[in-house]
């Protein structure tokens, strides 16, 4: 029995010595290094098994990232208006659509175009008031025209040699014959007609007031003495009124000129120029009447 009793002592005894703890005492080195050595044995397995799973962990999550559309970083387009504020529309347009005519309203180039004879006038009108009132300067570019506006821009082209040149109107005239425009000396430099003193031409007018609107006379006679016109005008009246008498001052004389009727276009004045030399033989010349003072003496 004894013998049992230590034989289990000494196997108890060689069991303890194996698991490395002492009777006496809780713990012991061996027997801590031992608990310690277990779990850093998992650690260290499990981080080798972590090397074998990180590319199949990786695949996975790109594959669920392919399966995902990127996110466009552009901008929300903006809103649209809304339906009840329709957006505002042109009233439509009348195409041709002309504006009523006025002395003021610029002219439409292209729409008068004359041709006949100039001629060009320099000393002794040079320094003398013109018609419109500014001072005649004969080394200018201006003209005198019987019926065109004051300040009307003109090409005026000669004929006989294709040369141009640009005047202003500020005088009334000529009163010859079948001409049609008087030049100053400049323009007729120019245009290339000193020697001859005359040149068929062609007018356009580029810019100015409409020609067509305004008061139209008929000259029929300029006169030194002022009996004669007054005998003239006498005679007249009887068939065509009003009839007025201008004074003119010339650098060559005084005159009175003789005008009949006040028509309120050009078409009417010719009609009545017309009228007058076929009945009565008188040379005619279609004027326009600029200020008062242009309707004479009744």
């Amino acid at each position: 029995m004894r013998f049992n009793r230590d034989l289990a002592h000494d196997q108890i005894r060689i069991a303890r010595r194996e698991i490395g703890k002492d009777p006496h005492c809780n713990c012991s080195k061996t027997a801590v290094l031992g608990v310690s050595e277990r779990p850093s044995a998992w650690l260290a397995n499990l981080l080798h098994l972590g090397w074998l799973i990180a590319p199949f962990f990786a695949a996975f999550l790109l594959a669920g990232c392919a399966g995902h559309r990127p996110i466009s970083s552009a901008p929300p387009p903006p809103p649209s208006p809304p339906e009840s504020a329709p957006a505002p529309t042109r009233p439509p347009s009348t195409p041709n659509a002309q504006q009523p005519p006025t002395r003021t309203s610029p002219f439409v180039p292209g729409m008068f175009i004359e041709e006949g004879t100039a001629s060009w006038y320099g000393i002794p009108f040079n320094g003398r008031r013109a018609a419109n009132g500014e001072i005649f300067d004969m080394n200018s570019l201006v003209a005198a025209h019987r019926t065109l506006p004051f300040g009307s821009i003109l090409r005026v082209t000669n004929l006989n040699n294709g040369r141009d040149v640009q005047v202003r109107v500020i005088d009334r005239g000529p009163f010859v014959g079948d001409r049609i425009l008087d030049l100053a000396r400049a323009a007729a430099v120019s245009l290339d007609m000193i020697g001859t003193g005359t040149a068929p031409v062609r007018i356009e007018l580029l810019s100015g007031p409409n020609p067509a609107v305004g008061d139209f006379t008929v000259q029929v006679g300029a006169f030194a003495d002022r009996s004669n016109a007054e005998r003239l005008r006498d005679r007249l009246l009887a068939h065509y009124q009003p009839i007025f008498i201008q004074d003119y001052d010339a650098p060559t004389g005084h005159f009175y000129r003789v005008r009949v009727g006040r028509v309120p276009s050009p078409d009417a004045a010719q009609q009545l120029a017309v009228q007058l030399k076929n009945s009565d033989g008188f040379q005619t010349f279609v004027m326009r009447l600029d200020q008062p003072n242009d309707f004479g003496i009744k």
